[in-house]
């Protein structure tokens, strides 16, 4: 376990992990703001390239589970990422559809900026669609601000209406 909260633990995924998230990560109306839906491979890619970070950062996207049952709900965590040209810290998060809208997401995050705090990174980063009203509100959940809009390359294709929130640490 990487991150304890009240109803949640986080921990590192394992290749195990594929069938589950790909409930969020293949799922066409939760992936509605990506350029599409990840296949199998996607799926299992997504988890290596975590299973890379872990190693090269010693963070990554986690799997979220619920502590009632620890069942996996989806993940969040802490990715390295270019916007225009500098690198942040970016808190991101997914989670099934049945999940959402009962505050785990923002309670994910949240102690995700925490986990950042303790580990003296200075600011923090959320990006995403502009029109992704539900992960403005959890970047705004978690204490970050607007700041502005930009382009960035998202799945080999350019996303002109990314909107970008940060948070001093």
């Amino acid at each position: 376990m990487i991150i304890e909260t009240e109803r949640l633990f986080l921990r590192q995924m394992t290749l195990e992990d594929t069938d589950t998230l790909a409930l969020v990560l293949s799922d066409p109306e939760s992936m509605r703001f990506y350029p599409h839906p990840f296949s199998r491979e996607e799926v299992e890619n997504w988890i290596k390239w975590n299973l890379d970070n872990y190693e090269k950062y010693g963070f990554g996207l986690w799997a979220v589970c619920l502590k009632e049952s620890g069942e996996m709900i989806g993940d969040c965590g802490i990715t390295m990422q270019q916007v225009e040209k500098e690198f942040f810290p970016e808190i991101g998060y997914h989670l099934r559809k049945e999940f959402r809208k009962k505050g785990y997401a923002t309670e994910a995050a949240k102690a995700c900026a925490e986990f950042a705090k303790n580990r003296e990174m200075k600011k923090i980063i959320s990006y995403m669609k502009s029109d992704n009203l539900p992960s403005r509100h959890v970047a705004e959940g978690t204490g970050m601000k607007f700041v502005k809009a930009f382009t960035k390359t998202v799945m080999g294709k350019l996303v002109e209406d990314e909107v970008l929130y940060m948070m001093d640490l």
